[in-house]
């Protein structure tokens, strides 16, 4: 049998110990499936004196993380921080510059600085391995990168935030505000103390960032991506949704087009048949569809210390047994640039909400606005909640589905609608990806 596999983890909290119990619990296991022992012998973070209810006194202790990933006392780096920045990224960069492999659940380092890291990576002849950053437990990584190799990817989508799908899942099963399913959610910990990072959909843009570049070859550009959260969501929305056979979910989304490569992030009406649908909770999904497995989908736990532990002591296990696979498919100087297609250009139908004024000719107004954009209507829908009357007494609700058309002309068309003067408050646009 080989020698052990020296392992160095930063980062004790619920996933960072999650990982030191699961590789306890599978250590003959893993000797077994990879030919030789792997042992935590190092770790560290920001408290030493913290209670984790964890015997830590076995490890060796480092109070800087970047003092660890460069210590001759590891093969391993398992970097659990957090963050693009300070501590997370110089110990990175530390252990790649030591030449030691690293493992990394870190979404927003990888968005940021993956190409710099996979290129440090590959010069030095170690992995970089982040199974952990996208979809939790769900094996994304993996299949987009080894097993759908006979494939080209059209497009990748999904539920990549648990806070966001347990938020409006909440709102549609027990008709909650957003207000209330936000409080809920950080009274359960599933959304922090500031949830922006969450509701505002800057965690699946970082998430999606990694995706794309994965199905598609390209090199990582987080600030090609049109992002949107799910504030403006409210009941009415909800309620709608369901009315037209729809339900509303958070989706970061790529796909290929003859512009190029469309990276998108905002809240979506999906038809309630689909199998994205039906994904509840704090449950993440992962939807590809390429051209010789057409459509696959993989579901399962998006967070929580022991889905991620998985991710991460499976990357562990690959370095164990050798494999150094360049971290996003093709060498990094393989990877092409990514070529945006604006979000202006996107075409598909669309959900629109309006508060019109009760005015004569402000219907006509408005679907002359809409003609004037070629945008074709497939239904109109007039309808009040209880309390829109104590809202705007003298406004009402107008729901518009409109055939498919492209989101340039949808916001030069509601500009004039606004400018008109016949609606009470900002038009609520919501896109829709029928199957």
């Amino acid at each position: 049998m080989l020698p052990p596999l020296r392992v160095g983890v930063a980062g004790l909290g619920t996933v960072g110990l999650s990982v030191l119990r699961l590789l306890d619990r599978r250590s003959a296991a893993l000797a077994a499936l990879t030919g030789r022992p792997v042992a935590v012998v190092a770790v560290s973070a920001r408290d030493r004196a913290k209670d984790r209810g964890f015997d830590l006194q076995r490890y060796i202790w480092f109070d800087d993380p970047a003092e660890l990933a460069a210590s001759p006392e590891i093969d391993l780096f398992v970097e659990l921080i957090g963050g693009a920045e300070g501590p997370a990224r110089a110990a990175v960069e530390a252990a790649l510059g030591a030449g030691k492999s690293v493992v990394t659940a870190n979404k927003a380092l990888l968005a940021n600085y993956g190409m710099t890291l996979a290129k440090r990576a590959e010069d030095k002849g170690v992995a970089l391995a982040f199974e952990a950053a996208v979809a939790g437990g769900i094996p994304i990584v993996k299949t987009l990168r080894e097993a759908l190799a006979g494939n080209a990817v059209d497009r990748v989508y999904g539920i990549l935030n648990g806070t966001c799908n347990y938020i409006l899942t909440r709102m549609e099963t027990e008709a909650l505000s957003f207000a209330q399913c936000l409080a809920e959610a950080q009274r359960l910990g599933y959304a922090e103390a500031d949830p922006s990072f969450d509701i505002g959909g800057q965690d699946t843009a970082y998430k999606l960032a990694i995706l794309t570049s994965l199905a598609f070859g390209t090199m990582i550009d987080p600030e090609a991506i049109a992002i949107e959260g799910i504030e403006s969501i409210s009941l009415a929305d909800i309620d709608a949704a369901a009315e037209l056979g729809y339900r509303i979910k958070l989706l970061g989304v790529a796909n290929r087009t003859p512009a190029g490569i469309e990276q998108r992030v905002h809240p979506t009406m999906v038809p309630r048949s689909s199998a994205i649908a039906q994904v509840m909770g704090v449950t993440n999904a992962v939807s590809i569809d390429a051209d010789a497995v057409h459509e696959l989908t993989l579901i399962g736990p998006g967070a929580g210390g022991d889905a991620t532990a998985s991710a991460v002591v499976a990357d562990i296990a690959d370095i164990a047994k050798g494999q150094r696979l360049p971290p996003f498919g093709l060498p990094v100087a393989a990877l092409a640039p990514l070529q945006r297609a604006p979000i202006q250009m996107h075409e598909g139908g669309y959900y629109i909400r309006l508060s019109v004024y009760d005015r004569p000719g402000a219907a006509a107004a408005i679907a002359t606005r809409m003609a004037g954009y070629n945008i074709s209507l497939e239904s109109i829908v007039q309808r009040r909640r209880p309390g829109d009357e104590a809202k705007h007494a003298a406004a009402v609700p107008v729901i518009l589905i409109t055939h498919a058309t492209n989101e340039k002309s949808i916001h030069q068309a509601l500009e004039e609608v606004v400018a008109d003067g016949f609606i009470a408050e900002k038009p609520q646009v919501i896109r829709i990806e029928r199957e």
